[in-house]
């Protein structure tokens, strides 16, 4: 094994600090970035829901500025959208390089995203339950997080494990310009120094992370599924 290791991933073997550090980098992004981007996707998704055509609180300004609002920042692209942000970038973490300076656009990139997902998987729960819960005499917040969340548990994870795995591709593409990670390790590590082995690790580091988001998902999905 030591031989096949030195003779197919030399470049690899020489760098192992570089390589688990780059993972190490890719994880925090990935974890803060669902943090934040979380809180303000569902924020954001429950007032698409509450104040649209058939919600709780129908208010048609708030709605069609949110939803015109994300449907701008949804089509821009994400490398794009790193170049454009870049003085508000520098403005909140004091630099545009390094895995902190990645975040900002990550959690501008996928709030967006997600927040069209919750609202979707909101859209799910039956109106009838809806209806019986405004019938008892249930406040709008009763409402959102005793009917809506509780309700749309299932699909909100469904659509949360598939903007974590978006989220982890966002990652690699961070790592293009400077983002650091695992794609930046496969940028400026395996494909300027053409050390393909290194491009081949990063890669199977970033797929092990999508399985595992992935498995982790449904296995919450059948736990939650009625």
């Amino acid at each position: 094994m030591s031989q096949f290791l030195n003779t197919y991933f030399s470049n690899v073997i020489k760098i192992q600090d570089e390589v688990l550090e780059s993972f190490i980098e890719t994880i925090y992004m990935v974890l803060l970035t669902a943090v934040i981007a979380g809180i303000l996707g569902i924020f954001l998704g429950i007032i698409l829901v509450v104040t649209g055509p058939k919600g709780i609180l129908v208010n048609k300004r708030i709605y069609n500025f949110l939803d015109q609002f994300i449907n701008i920042f949804r089509s821009i692209p994400f490398i794009i959208m790193m170049t454009l942000i870049v003085p508000f970038t520098r403005l909140v973490v004091g630099t545009s390089i390094g895995t902190s300076a990645a975040i900002i656009p990550l959690i501008v990139g996928t709030t967006p995203f997600f927040a069209r997902q919750i609202q979707n998987a909101l859209l799910e729960v039956d109106p009838g339950v809806i209806e019986a819960a405004e019938a008892m005499g249930s406040s709008p917040l009763e409402i959102i997080f005793r009917v809506y969340l509780k309700e749309g548990l299932t699909p909100i994870i469904r659509v949360s494990s598939l903007t974590i795995i978006n989220l982890i591709g966002l990652t690699a593409m961070a790592g293009a310009i400077g983002g650091g990670g695992l794609g930046n390790l496969a940028i400026a590590r395996g494909y300027n120094r053409f050390q393909s082995d290194v491009t081949l690790v990063a890669t199977l580091l970033i797929l092990l992370i999508v399985f595992i988001s992935q498995a982790l998902g449904n296995y919450l999905v059948k736990k939650t599924s009625h």
